[in-house]
């Protein structure tokens, strides 16, 4: 989807940011330019992979077409999906996404532990356009 917004596949697979070298705020989507904390006057900006774990904060179901950007064909049907906001557990920031394929809002719960897996936002001949999903782990806060 992005270039630079995670990496790897599998086990692997981790959502990328960027950490400020003097106040060690993390920050996703990743910034490359300055620090966006207030209270900082800033240093240089690390590359850091992110939890790959965390726990829901909040979730709803998506229920309508987005629109452009989004890439979807209208002469498809519209399939609902649940969108989640995760706190990461490490970096304690929200994260939003959405559910794994198959999982809907009556498989969450606030409290229950996700982790990051590749998804697919798009496909066409030749082109996949990969993106991150939520999965739960079946661990219940």
């Amino acid at each position: 989807m992005v270039e630079g917004w995670f990496t790897g596949d599998g086990e692997e697979f981790r959502l990328l940011g960027t950490r400020c070298s003097v106040c060690a705020a993390v920050f996703f989507p990743r910034e490359d330019t300055l620090c966006r904390n207030p209270g900082c006057d800033g240093g240089e900006l690390e590359e850091v992979p992110l939890s790959r774990k965390g726990r829901v904060w909040s979730y709803t179901d998506s229920r309508y077409r987005p629109p452009s950007p989004y890439v979807s064909d209208p002469e498809l049907p519209w399939e609902p999906y649940a969108l989640i906001a995760v706190e990461l557990e490490s970096e304690r920031m929200v994260v939003l996404g959405q559910a794994a394929p198959g999982i809907t809002v009556s498989d969450l719960a606030v409290g229950m532990e996700v982790e990051v897996v590749a998804g697919v936002l798009s496909q066409d001949v030749g082109t996949t356009w990969t993106t991150w999903h939520w999965r739960p782990t079946g661990v219940v806060a």
